[in-house]
């Protein structure tokens, strides 16, 4: 009998193994894949994610430094930057292996390439089967991303209009050519895909080409892709790596009797931005907590204490993402009227770059939007 079993070892179930790990709770981590293993992702991992852990990401880890964003529509171009780091572009991959290293360092165990079949939620503990085993916790995380069908035992299935469909490649490049082309700084692209946008990210010797949008609002996503890597003149036969994001704001149960559920599983993604790794990071260390606490206080039977995880959350980022759906919202009702204003003001997009810094909340940078500028359209907007 476990204290505790992980399923998942991204970011999210890393962040929880260190956390449970280190209050010494008798832990078992199952990933389904072999480590290192590819992760499409933009790579994008900010100062505010950083910030969470108690340890330094590894400078050989760090492929950019970003300080700055370029933001793209129709015809117009808005580049700005800041005197602060904003985020690095990391490799998933290398990042997700090293993050689950420092899990293990805590004397966690791990199993790797044992994929988790079913669960089932009993009054004093939770049977988790694979197809090989079968193995019983007191409690279960479930950091498994967006697209295992795992999470559902705890909360319904997304709408279409609650995740976004991404697609991924890259595209091999010279480092020398990568700063002439975007030092410093990612390219967004916006009206590219419904209610999403194309990105261009800079790694070490390639880009991540990429475009996201809202599931309805994108019904041939590889068709979308293709027309974004040809109008930015990449022309050659690239892999395409597609995977499920979803949207955050959205009111979603996170936990059942003994089972959490945390990061892209709970869907604690920015609905504008596609931010996950913070939110990841910080609710497997929140999940963890909770966790810990149940099982050390003398009426742990009480499973109404799990509900302090959903607390928690919300306190911390729960109405900063509600806020990102609704900033999401906006921008691509009025995608032109915004880029004009946008254009016109370049305080605006300053100010921008600091919600993307974590320095300043949608809600406040929308106060901001309404006290300086009234634009009409923000104000007659339904969200």
């Amino acid at each position: 009998m476990y204290d505790l079993i992980i399923v998942g070892g991204g970011p999210a179930g890393s962040a929880a193994g260190r956390i449970a790990g280190k209050a010494g709770l008798k832990t078992l981590l199952i990933e389904k894949e072999e480590f290192p293993r590819y992760k499409p992702c933009g790579g994008a991992l900010s100062d505010h994610a950083m910030s969470y852990l108690d340890f330094e990401i590894p400078g050989k880890l760090i492929e950019k430094e970003i300080y700055g964003s370029r933001i793209c529509f129709s015809d117009q171009v808005i580049e700005r930057f800041k005197d602060y780091r904003i985020s690095v572009i990391v490799t998933r991959s290398k990042l997700d292996s090293f993050l689950l290293e420092k899990a293990q360092e805590t004397g966690i165990e791990i199993i790797h390439g044992e994929k988790v079949t079913s669960l089932s939620n009993g009054s004093d503990h939770v049977t988790v089967r694979t197809k090989g085993s079968t193995y019983k916790s007191r409690f279960v995380i479930l950091a498994t991303g967006s697209q295992s069908p795992l999470k559902n035992t705890v909360r319904r299935k997304d709408k279409k209009r609650e995740y976004g469909i991404c697609i991924v490649t890259e595209v091999e490049e010279d480092n020398e050519a990568i700063d002439r082309y975007i030092r410093k700084s990612i390219e967004m692209r916006f009206g590219v895909s419904g209610m999403g946008y194309g990105w261009i990210f800079p790694h070490d010797n390639y880009y991540s080409v990429g475009i996201g949008g809202v599931a309805n609002f994108l019904p041939d996503p590889n068709g979308a892709i293709r027309e974004y890597l040809e109008e930015n003149g990449f022309r050659g036969k690239y892999k395409l790596k597609g995977h499920v994001v979803p949207c955050g704001g959205y009111k979603r149960n996170l936990t059942d009797n003994r089972i959490i559920l945390s990061g892209d599983a709970a869907g604690f993604v920015d609905a504008f931005s596609g931010e996950g790794l913070a939110y990841s990071i910080k609710s497997g260390q929140i999940a963890a907590e909770v966790i810990s606490d149940v099982l050390s206080s003398s009426s742990c039977a009480d499973m109404v204490q799990l509900k302090e995880y959903e607390r928690r959350c919300y306190r911390e980022f729960g109405e900063h993402l509600r806020y990102s759906l609704i900033f999401a919202r906006i921008m691509h009702k009025f995608p032109k009227l915004t880029f004009n204003i946008f254009t016109k003001e370049e305080a605006i997009i300053d100010k921008f770059l600091e919600v993307a810094a974590f320095r300043l909340s949608y809600k406040q940078y929308l106060k901001w939007l309404l006290f300086n500028f009234r634009p009409g359209w923000l104000l007659k907007s339904r969200f």
